[in-house]
């Protein structure tokens, strides 16, 4: 077996994510890993479950599912392989891509946001990625409904380059009312997950795949949040990786501003105004 089968099966058998794991793959090797679970090398009553399902998987099975779903499954040992995600504690095991794996290697803003925004945060989002899409950066966000749908339809008008980090199977259009949005996004960015084909989204796997969001971005700007957010997730996980967060302010009487608000207040996002100012807050990050 070699690495990148042993990593096929362990990508298909736990749930991304996982700081443990990604310990254990990094201090082992995936090779490694994939024997002491077979060898039952792992406590056989925690990890029964899991150790069933190393047992039975076949990684040419895994990797032909993938290929058939029209996509690619590139791992940490890849050239293709996005660097900036090894900066996670939880370094993901694979990812399945489709589209265009160099767009991974762009530099890239993260534009997240509720998924019940005002007008006004539809149009700031749309504005603030096509601002960015026109300076030749691409647009990251995790194709919900809402402010994320707005950022990636601004990168597109722009005709620029967007990146969708979705919680579910590649091939699961999830929402199902984005299905030509994630078309489109493919068609010149890339889509990506770290589960497999025919996967559904659960609510843990959203705040699993904010992590990759922060990660894949050299800055994140939160453009409307209620006071607690999952993309105020995001925004944290930015924050432990050392990238830039930014923040829109709002009405005060806003409820999808106090989100924003609440990471200003705390100094944990810069207020920016424009993509002018945007554009000379990240550029003081190296």
């Amino acid at each position: 077996m070699n690495i990148i089968e042993a990593r096929a099966i362990l990508f298909s058998s736990i749930e991304g994510g996982s700081t443990f794991w990604a310990r254990e793959i990094d201090a082992l090797g995936p090779v490694e890993v994939v024997a002491k679970l077979r060898g039952r090398g792992y406590d056989p009553i925690k990890y029964e479950k899991l150790i069933s399902r190393v047992v039975a998987t076949q990684p040419s099975s895994v990797i032909a599912a993938i290929g058939a779903s029209g996509s690619e499954f590139i791992t940490p040992e890849d050239a293709a392989w996005p660097n900036q995600l090894n900066d996670l504690s939880a370094l993901p095991i694979g990812l399945v891509v489709r589209g265009s794996v160099d767009a991974l290697h762009i530099p890239s803003l993260a534009i997240v946001g509720t998924r019940n925004p005002t007008n006004y945060g539809v149009r700031v989002a749309g504005d603030f990625a096509a601002g960015f899409a026109d300076r030749e950066w691409a647009i990251v966000s995790g194709g919900a409904y809402g402010i994320d749908a707005a950022a990636h339809r601004g990168a597109l008008v722009a005709e620029g380059v967007t990146i969708s980090v979705l919680a579910a199977g590649i091939d699961v259009n999830y929402p199902a009312g984005h299905a030509r949005l994630f078309a489109e996004i493919a068609e010149t960015g890339a889509l990506i997950t770290e589960v497999m084909p025919g996967v559904r989204a659960i609510p843990s796997r959203f705040l699993t795949r904010n992590r990759l969001i922060a990660a894949l971005s050299k800055s994140t700007l939160v453009v409307e949040a209620a006071f607690r957010s999952g993309s105020l997730r995001t925004a944290r996980d930015a924050a432990e990786l050392m990238r830039p967060v930014m923040a829109i302010p709002g009405p005060i009487t806003s409820p999808t501003s106090e989100g924003c608000h609440r990471l200003i207040g705390e100094r944990a996002a810069e207020v920016v105004t424009s993509v002018a100012d945007a554009v000379e807050f990240v550029s003081t990050y190296k």
